[in-house]
C-alpha cells in the first residue's frame, strides 16, 4: 500500500536528498555516503537497507558534488577519429559494454586524423576532469601521449608505446595484409591490385607491406600500375576502382585496405557490369558487421574491433583501481565468403 508521504514524494519534482535515503534506511547519512563512495565496510543488512531505500526513493546521487569532494567524476574520455565510421562505432560499442558495470560513462570526441585536433580534443577531455583516457588510434605523437599520462591513466590502440601510466595494444596489420593477398594467390590470381589506405598511416602501410610480402614469397614482382590510392572510405574505394578500370591495367583480383573501400570498389564494378567474383575477386579488411550482408558476402580479414574496445575499457578500469576481467584479444583471421574464387 502506498502511504500519503510516498504519494507526496512521487508528486514532487524536488530531488531526493541523501538525508532522506538515510532516514528510510534507518542509518546515518555518513553511512549512506560511504556506501555510495565505495569506501564503507558495513553489515550486509545495512547495505541492503540502503540499496532498497535508494531504489524506493529513486535517489540519484549528485555526481558533480561528489566529484568536487573526491576528485572522481566517474567519466572516461574517449578520443576516436570518426564517429560515423563503422569501424570506430564498433570499437566504441566495445568500450561502452566494457564500462557499463563500473558505473563510468564515456565522453567521446573526434580527432579527424589530424594531430593538432587530436591534441586539442584531449585537452577538452582533460578539462572535463575525466578519470582516464582511451585513445583509438590517432595521429598524436608518442611524446604528447606520455605527457598526458603524467596526470591520468591512458590506454591507446594501434600503438606499441611503453611508459608510466600508459597501456597500448597493437594488432598485426602486416599479417592481415599477408593473409588477404596469400588467399588470392592460393586461388591462382597473379595480377592482384591493391587499393591502399591513407598515406603515411601505420595501419595502411603495414597492410601494404603484408601484400608485398605475400608476392615476394610467391616469387612475383608487383606491377606499380596495380597500386592505387584510397582513403579508407567507400567513396575513396569507388574512385580508386574507377581509376584502376580506366587505366586499362589487367587484373583479376583486388585487395582493398578496408571493408568500406571494398564496398565502394564493389559498386564501381557493379556499375560497369563486372561480376564479383566471376570476373574479379575482391577482399576487404576489418570484417565490419555489414560485410557479411553484402551481395555476395565479402571475403575479408577480421579485426577483433569490438574486443579491442572491450580490452581498452577493462584495462583502463584496472589502471584506475577498479576490478575488471582480463580480456584476451584474438588474432586477425581471414573470413572466406562469396567475393573470391579461383582465377
Amino acid at each position: 500500500m502506498v502511504t500519503p508521504s510516498e504519494n507526496k514524494l512521487e508528486s514532487t519534482h524536488e530531488p531526493v536528498t541523501l538525508l532522506e535515503v538515510a532516514r528510510v534506511a534507518g542509518v546515518s547519512a555518513s553511512t549512506v555516503s560511504r556506501i555510495l563512495n565505495g569506501t564503507a565496510r558495513v553489515a550486509p543488512g545495512k547495505r541492503e537497507a540502503v540499496e532498497q531505500a535508494i531504489a524506493k526513493l529513486n535517489f540519484k546521487p549528485n555526481l558533480f558534488a561528489r566529484s568536487l569532494k573526491t576528485g572522481i567524476t566517474m567519466t572516461v574520455g574517449v578520443l576516436t577519429q570518426s564517429i560515423e565510421s563503422q569501424y570506430y562505432s564498433r570499437a566504441l560499442k566495445g568500450i561502452e559494454v566494457g564500462l557499463q558495470e563500473s558505473g563510468h560513462s564515456p565522453i567521446i570526441v573526434s580527432g579527424h586524423w589530424q594531430a593538432d585536433i587530436d591534441l586539442a580534443s584531449l585537452k577538452v577531455l582533460i578539462s572535463r576532469r575525466v578519470d582516464g583516457l582511451i585513445i583509438l588510434t590517432g595521429c598524436i605523437d608518442d611524446a604528447s601521449v606520455l605527457d598526458v599520462a603524467r596526470n591520468q591513466p591512458v590506454v591507446i590502440t594501434e600503438r606499441a608505446l611503453q611508459g608510466p601510466n600508459v597501456c597500448s595494444i597493437k594488432l598485426d596489420q602486416r599479417r592481415g595484409g599477408y593473409l588477404a593477398t596469400q588467399h588470392l594467390l592460393s586461388l591462382g590470381h597473379r595480377r592482384i591490385a591493391h587499393i591502399a589506405g591513407v598515406q603515411h598511416r601505420p595501419d595502411a602501410d603495414e597492410r601494404y607491406q603484408g601484400y608485398l610480402k605475400a608476392h615476394q614469397e610467391a616469387g612475383l614482382t608487383v606491377d606499380p600500375a596495380l597500386l592505387v590510392q584510397g582513403d579508407f572510405t567507400d567513396k575513396g574505394g569507388r574512385r580508386a576502382m574507377e581509376q584502376l578500370l580506366v587505366s586499362g591495367t589487367p587484373f583479376t583480383a583486388v585487395f582493398c585496405c578496408n571493408d568500406e573501400s571494398a564496398m565502394g570498389a564493389r559498386l564501381a564494378l557493379f556499375e560497369r557490369g563486372i561480376r564479383v567474383p566471376q570476373d574479379i575477386s575482391l577482399v576487404g579488411f576489418d570484417d565490419l558487421p555489414i560485410s557479411s550482408y553484402m551481395t555476395p558476402p565479402l571475403t575479408t580479414v577480421r579485426q577483433p574491433i569490438f574486443e579491442v574496445g572491450l580490452y581498452a575499457a577493462h584495462k583502463l578500469l584496472n589502471m584506475m583501481g577498479y576490478p575488471a576481467d582480463e580480456i584476451t584479444v584474438p588474432p586477425l583471421e581471414l573470413m572466406v565468403r562469396g567475393t573470391t574464387q579461383a582465377a
